[in-house]
């Protein structure tokens, strides 16, 4: 360990944005060095960026790898830890800087509360931590003086807007959407696309789950409830508007009515990095956008007709309490099984639908109602599935 070097922390270095954040490192070695990364399954990638890496320790998620992982790494002079418990206590140990929090779903929301509570910087992007459990998170980041930093390509657009403001009001923030890869096809064309048709965005290279998000405007519908809790503003300040070039990475409109957009090439190494850098910006050789290449911007109104998940992520943000939990804990089934090809596109629509109108609702829930919430829902999300197969096979619902 370097002394004069920012320490960081990846949870959830094997994927899409942990990856890319290790490459942003790499870059940028002469002022940061990795203290401890964090995976949940892929043990093999992990070996191979704690052997390049050599932070001071590592821990995978799921606990029946953890004897591969030590063996691997036996020669060198890492820690290593298996289990959910480790994952959350090493997002607050002492000598971390900055907490990238780069784990997927629900499983960020405990190790970013462990950070938060040992007053790290957090890179956050989990969005899923504050979907869920955003009044909770706020609250503990004001008592414990941690900072978090946006690392969505959106948020962080919106951070950046926002810098020099100081107290301006803003009157919207409007978050910018591609429209995914089915943002042209039919309600009829949409009964039939498949998991391996929406793995292919036509914009950004990310993780399956949020790629399926992403093509269902789940991950927009995410965003909202993000919003709310990173910018202090309200559902009806947060607009969303589909621009498919993704070179307006998303907006901010003052009182004045004055418009202030972030704009850059659809590459999430430029977050990443200013996130870690923030507030100064370093030199980089990521791709510059040539607007000599690209002749026109265009924007389109969301259609909620097709992609209602944006319509349920509004509902469930006004409603407030566990609402956004639920919501979130039904969607990771729904894209589970959708990419398994157990369901159809518009089908996980339904069922989430029919989840927000059967889960138990809480107004004002602790932390042990969301971790009880998230897993009572996923049970109930499996049964109505389970039934709805049923259903079908019996031939009382179409093929």
């Amino acid at each position: 360990m370097t002394e004069n070097k920012k320490q960081i922390a990846i949870l959830g270095s094997t994927g899409s944005i942990g990856t890319q954040a290790l490459e942003v490192l790499s870059e940028n070695d002469a002022l940061f060095e990795v203290y401890a990364l964090t995976a949940n399954n892929n043990v093999d990638l992990l070996i191979e960026q704690s052997r390049k890496y050599q932070p001071e320790m590592v821990a995978i998620g799921n606990e029946t790898h953890y004897q591969k992982l030590k063996s691997a790494l036996s020669d060198l002079p890492i820690k290593v830890f298996a289990g959910d418990d480790s994952i959350a206590q090493v997002a607050e140990m002492e000598p971390i800087d900055i907490v990238l929090t780069a784990m997927v779903g629900y499983s960020g929301l405990r190790p970013t509360i462990s950070a938060i509570k040992a007053g790290k910087k957090i890179a956050l992007a989990n969005k899923e931590t504050l979907v869920v459990a955003g009044e909770l998170i706020c609250e503990l980041a004001a008592q414990n003086n941690a900072s978090i930093i946006p690392v969505d390509s959106e948020h962080s657009a919106i951070f950046q807007c926002l810098a020099g403001e100081g107290n301006n009001p803003i009157e919207k923030v409007i978050l910018t959407a591609s429209g995914g890869p089915f943002r042209t096809k039919s309600m009829h064309e949409l009964e039939y696309v498949t998991s391996t048709q929406a793995l292919k965005h036509p914009n950004w290279d990310m993780g399956a789950k949020v790629t399926i998000d992403s093509a269902s405007l789940m991950n927009k519908g995410f965003e909202i409830i993000e919003a709310k809790w990173l910018f202090g503003v309200s559902s009806d300040q947060i607009e969303v508007v589909v621009h498919p070039q993704s070179i307006i990475h998303s907006m901010v409109q003052f009182v004045d009515g004055s418009i202030k957009a972030q704009l850059g090439m659809p590459d999430m190494k430029l977050p990443i990095q200013y996130a870690f850098t923030y507030p100064e910006r370093l030199k980089t050789n990521f791709p510059r956008f040539d607007f000599n290449l690209c002749s026109q911007f265009t924007f389109e109104k969301p259609d909620l007709e097709r992609f209602r998940n944006l319509e349920y992520a509004y509902y469930a943000l006004d409603k407030g309490g566990n609402m956004p939990c639920i919501l979130n804990a039904a969607n990771e089934i729904v894209v589970a099984e959708f990419l398994k090809d157990k369901i159809g596109f518009l089908q996980m629509s339904d069922i989430i639908e029919d989840v927000l109108a059967k889960g138990d609702f809480i107004a004002k829930p602790t932390y042990h109602d969301y971790v009880m919430t998230d897993s009572m829902v996923r049970i109930l999300t499996k049964e109505i599935i389970e039934k709805a197969h049923e259903l079908t096979k019996k031939g009382h619902i179409g093929n």
